[in-house]
């Protein structure tokens, strides 16, 4: 993915400085465990990423498309892809994340291509497994695996989830085609423009004609392409952006949370408190007190 990421939320795997960097996130509604901000921002990570359904259906939206996941379906998701995960309504599933390397034994091992096959591969974003094929059934099936290790840890579990993964990942590699030819929408290079335009500019007062300048397109062909790419608007997007910086400095910084609002682009403390309890269920305060003792 030719993409300068740095205009989108890097979302850091909470095990990454442990000597297994696995992190399985058990997610109901808008719940995580363990506690995930979720501000629905489109973001991205390096580690390699699996979801299961186990209720409901969710929202997998990317730069370019969306796909919906039901219960009992699954997807991967291919590292440094922007993404973003909503519910549509009362939802449960679990997100498993780890890095590549896991799969690849030991440094030097010819494994190493057929990840990176996949991994380096700017078009395969994500794969989406339904039950309509029977190789997608034997990826669903690890990942249900995945769950039960997950509930009923042994001293083995280390053991049982690199078995599984990599179980997982040789039928996926079997079976999957990766794509070739290399092709950006119009679309997707307006949206490269303003989200890099937000992400320089995200402290100031921005109007949708700042918006739409930064790609040289009309206000309502703005709206259209946030609508195409993010289904949203420019407004949310804009104000959820916000949050997560606001989100990322209470709980890296010890500002006060005026200054904190100001430099995030909220100019006004009550319209800052009103959205980021909206959002989050409580208080700047009280969220900056839950970061820092949980």
């Amino acid at each position: 993915m030719d993409l300068d990421r740095e205009q989108y939320i890097n979302s850091v795997n909470l095990n990454i400085d442990t000597d297994f960097p696995y992190l399985v996130l058990d997610v109901i509604n808008d719940n995580s465990f363990p506690r995930n901000p979720g501000f629905h921002v489109m973001h991205w990570h390096e580690d390699l990423q699996f979801i299961l359904v186990l209720e409901g259906t969710i929202e997998v939206q990317t730069l370019d498309t969306s796909v919906l996941i039901h219960t009992g379906e699954g997807l991967f998701i291919n590292k440094n892809v922007v993404h973003d995960v909503r519910r549509l309504e009362n939802c449960h599933y679990n997100s498993f994340l780890f890095p590549a390397y896991f799969l690849e034994f030991y440094a030097g091992s010819p494994a190493k291509d057929f990840v990176d096959s996949v991994t380096s591969n700017d078009r395969m974003a994500f794969i989406h497994f339904t039950t309509d094929l029977d190789w997608h059934k034997e990826v669903i099936a690890q990942l249900k695996k995945l769950v039960q290790i997950e509930k009923n840890k042994t001293d083995f579990y280390v053991y049982e989830i690199l078995v599984r993964l990599s179980s997982l990942w040789l039928v996926m590699r079997k079976h999957v085609t990766l794509p070739q030819e290399q092709r950006e929408s119009i679309v997707r290079l307006r949206m490269q423009k303003i989200l890099r335009f937000i992400e320089e500019h995200y402290a100031e007062d921005i109007t949708l004609t700042d918006l739409s300048m930064s790609a040289n397109i009309s206000k309502s062909e703005c709206s259209r392409c946030f609508k195409l790419s993010m289904n949203t608007t420019p407004y949310k997007y804009l104000t959820e952006y916000r949050l997560s910086k606001a989100a990322q400095l209470l709980k890296k910084t010890n500002e006060p949370i005026g200054n904190i609002a100001a430099a995030v682009g909220f100019h006004q403390m009550s319209h800052f408190g009103k959205c980021f309890k909206e959002k989050t269920g409580c208080s700047p305060k009280a969220y900056r007190e839950m970061e820092n003792n949980p």
